[in-house]
């Protein structure tokens, strides 16, 4: 037996899609939503690759920047302290950035019990601004520190840089931002969960993501392989198109709106 085509999203073939993928969450057991940067480019933060991405603007960050930091933490440290350019245009964008429709849809999605968790790849903090509670953060979170010996982690505001590299208070081990590095294992404790949650989802939302970072990119696999379904919110397709059950071809902050009111209505019809 051959699999459906995806729907789609465009004027009525998005309609159907979003009654189609509201039935689906509907009667799904356990929702995840994996995130990627294209959530976070609807607040008007910019994107790291394609046009107008900082990347490809200012060309790629250093592939052995987690080795780096190992080698010299103090200077990684004063760098960063001092750092310009695309940096500070990053810095500037996350901090004038608030939750989009697409973040409350989600929201609310929790709020009703429709979703269970997100999986997030972005650092920006605007699920938690939003008010999203089970979040796991695959990268890290720009406005938390973390001690790469304990695993402790602060925010920001919480932790005195009184020396550099600061150092953590229990276990004497180096301090360093918690957004993960190219080259840094990502954390183990949000690793574990993340592979808990895919362990237990029978269908996934995959908003914004490009599907081409790994391991994130292999949870929507790992589900689809255990039976599960998928949902790609996306107005770019990408790697997981064809793999995906229901396709919304429209921004997050669009579509995952219409979902929500969809399942209202189904919520008051039972």
């Amino acid at each position: 037996m051959t699999e459906p085509a995806p729907s789609t999203g465009s004027g009525q073939a998005l309609d159907q899609a979003v009654d189609e993928a509201a039935r689906l969450i509907f009667a799904a057991n356990y929702v995840v939503a994996l995130v990627g940067a294209g959530l976070s480019v609807e607040s008007d933060i910019p994107p790291f690759r394609g046009p107008g991405g900082l990347w490809t603007k200012y060309g790629e960050p250093d592939m052995r920047g987690y080795d780096r930091f190992l080698d010299d933490p103090k200077q990684w440290w004063e760098e960063r302290i001092s750092r310009t350019g695309s940096y500070q245009e990053l810095v500037d964008a996350l901090a004038q950035a608030k939750p989009n429709a697409g973040h409350l849809a989600l929201k609310e999605m929790e709020d009703l019990g429709y979703l269970k968790h997100i999986i997030t790849q972005n650092i920006d903090n605007l699920h938690q601004e939003a008010g999203s509670r089970a979040i796991t953060e695959i990268h890290g979170n720009r406005t938390k520190l973390r001690c790469l010996g304990c695993g402790r982690r602060w925010p920001l505001d919480q932790f005195a840089i009184d020396e550099l590299p600061p150092t953590c208070p229990d276990c004497g081990g180096i301090v360093k931002s918690d957004t993960v590095m190219f080259g840094e294992p990502i954390p183990r404790d949000a690793l574990d969960e993340c592979l808990l949650q895919t362990e237990m989802c029978d269908c996934m939302l995959l908003v914004g993501t490009s599907a081409v970072v790994y391991p994130a990119a292999g949870f929507p696999v790992d589900v689809k392989r255990n039976g599960g379904r998928l949902i790609e919110v996306n107005p770019n397709e990408t790697p997981l198109t064809d793999m995906s059950d229901i396709v919304l071809r429209a921004p997050a902050g669009r579509s995952l709106p219409i979902v929500m009111s969809r399942l209202r209505e189904m919520a008051g019809a039972r």
